[in-house]
């Protein structure tokens, strides 16, 4: 059995992780003013931040068309006999269910969706956790089963600035539970059940940033061995800074980082930071 692997570009595995672990990658676009965008292929982050630093005019994202799944499963048709196409969670994006209609109007392969029930970074380390079991020869139920096992371990916490633009792109749920105090808090927020959602207020951003650090912690202590990811969305030097701290603090865990792009960005700010993290496999 030869399996294949695609994750979409929220993940945001760079150009070098995904050729190193044979991924296979399918974009989410975002809406700009001056026109329509493939995040990771037409724009960079560093040039969606820079276009609407400003703008009157709120982005709006849109999830790959049904047609490109099938091209790109087709495709991989040709060359595997199934593939693991992860993504992010379903309570965010019709991505995940739109890989489902995909893969069901493709022959000859079979195709396998994971709902990652997270984005960004955290989704990434699925995508190349499922890499590295295909390249070991592991079939499509060996690694759906193995990231459901993971996902039961995974944990990731955003730290935003404001609500105003999850609120503005509906992918907040219980939003109400902060109204009133937005202007005063750096809310920590989580994914349950596919859905963000509040789970502290703190008051200031150096006290969420520690609130965040003691859930590591608790984790560190269940588990003998975690691999985490620190997220920035265009505040590299505040991410670089943290992670260099949580390194220090944490010298067991193993640490890699990442960025939001576009798509995630629209709908956290600029400025947000987060911290994912699951058990390590040997």
């Amino acid at each position: 059995m030869k399996t294949a692997v695609v994750t979409d570009s929220t993940a945001y595995l760079t150009e070098e992780e995904r050729a190193r672990y044979n991924i296979r990658m399918i974009p989410l676009s975002v809406h700009l003013e001056d026109g329509t965008f493939e995040e990771e292929v037409t724009i960079t982050a560093s040039e969606f931040y820079d276009k609407v630093r400003g703008t009157k005019v709120f982005p709006k994202t849109t999830q790959p068309p049904i047609g490109q799944f099938v091209a790109l499963f087709e495709e991989l048709a040709k060359e595997y006999d199934e593939i693991v196409t992860i993504h992010l969670s379903s309570g965010i994006s019709g991505t995940y269910q739109g890989a489902i209609q995909a893969g069901e109007m493709v022959e000859n392969i079979e195709v396998y969706a994971f709902d990652s029930e997270v984005a960004c970074g955290p989704q990434g380390m699925f995508a190349i956790e499922a890499a590295k079991m295909a390249q070991q020869g592991a079939s499509a139920k060996e690694i759906m089963a193995k990231l459901e096992e993971l996902k039961a371990t995974m944990n990731a916490y955003f730290i935003v600035d404001d609500l105003t633009h999850l609120q503005r792109g509906g992918r907040l749920s219980a939003a109400s539970a902060l109204i009133g105090g937005l202007l005063q808090v750096k809310p920590i927020l989580h994914f349950v059940d596919t859905k963000i959602v509040p789970f502290e207020k703190i008051r200031t951003r150096k006290k969420a940033i520690r609130r965040v650090e003691e859930l590591l912690k608790d984790a560190t202590q269940q588990y003998e061995k975690l691999q985490a990811v620190v997220v920035h969305a265009n505040c590299e030097a505040d991410g670089r800074a943290w992670l260099e701290h949580l390194q220090k603090e944490f010298p067991t865990v193993d640490f890699k980082f990442s960025y939001f792009g576009p798509v995630i960005a629209t709908h956290l700010g600029e400025g947000a930071l987060a911290l994912g993290w699951m058990k390590k496999e040997d």
